[in-house]
């Protein structure tokens, strides 16, 4: 058996958090394509309340039960057990600055955990943010149609690149080193599109991100003074815009949104 813990503390008292962690589970659990089991069906995730409840991903007329609760204490305690018998326990501590959330897994022996295990690996990610978020009353809006996945030998160098020099969102943590590309699934936010930075046995390609901005200008500004290279200034083509390489050498295009698009 194997027994592993992460935990965080959160600016909420531990009633808060335990109500927001089981009522507004479907808020702050990701929304990607491989954070649940069927992400093209998924309708609405619950976690259903009291010792019996379930874990449910909701696909219309079926449901995907991944987790019966047998713990159910209120700002205190919560537990359930997946359908391999994992274990997931997250405790509620009162702190002096808020509240530490502690989440434990315990794996039988001869258990493949690994999906299960996804809410220790993510929750200390998604839940504080989303906290952070629902303060501020910010709303992430529904991911739009189209993404892009973009390949690279060194992800988690190219997303902080992204993040520090074109301000795109990590939607989690970046690795401070290198994992194997193949197995690097590095997630960036821009608006309601997702870009994916993965090794997958590609290279860097010619592809040419277009992405919208707030403030062009001011943009290209911080662009400048972080150390991207400008490839072509700021001109009206229909759009207003301006291109630049990223860290790889990618060719990256911004443009000024308006009311009618880029929002």
């Amino acid at each position: 058996m194997t027994t592993m813990t992460e935990q965080i503390v959160v600016d909420v008292d531990p009633v808060t958090a335990f109500r927001i962690f089981t009522d507004e589970f479907d808020q702050w659990w990701g929304r990607g394509p491989i954070d649940a089991y069927n992400s093209a069906r998924l309708l609405e995730r619950r976690m259903e309340s009291g010792v019996g409840g379930r874990l449910v991903e909701d696909y219309g007329g079926e449901e995907l039960v991944t987790g019966t609760i047998t713990i159910w204490e209120p700002g205190a305690r919560l537990a359930w057990t997946t359908r391999n018998d994992v274990t997931i326990e997250v405790t509620f501590e009162s702190q002096a600055s808020g509240t530490r959330v502690r989440v434990t897994g315990t794996v039988p022996d001869g258990v493949d955990g690994t999906a299960q295990l996804s809410m220790l690996r993510m929750a200390p990610q998604w839940f504080p943010r989303y906290l952070d978020r629902r303060s501020r009353d910010v709303r992430r809006p529904d991911y739009g149609r189209l993404h892009l996945v973009l390949r690279s030998a060194t992800p988690a160098a190219t997303a902080r690149w992204l993040v520090e020099v074109f301000q795109l969102e990590a939607t989690a943590d970046i690795p401070s080193q290198e994992g194997d590309p193949e197995y690097t699934w590095i997630e960036l936010r821009v608006g309601n599109n997702f870009l994916v930075l993965w090794g997958g046995g590609g290279q860097a390609g010619t592809d040419s991100p277009f992405v919208y901005v707030d403030d062009l200008d001011a943009h290209l500004k911080h662009a400048e003074a972080a150390g991207a290279r400008i490839l072509s200034p700021i001109a009206e083509r229909g759009f207003r815009s301006y291109s630049a390489a990223d860290c790889e050498g990618r060719h990256w295009i911004f443009a000024q949104n308006g009311p009618r698009i880029g929002r």
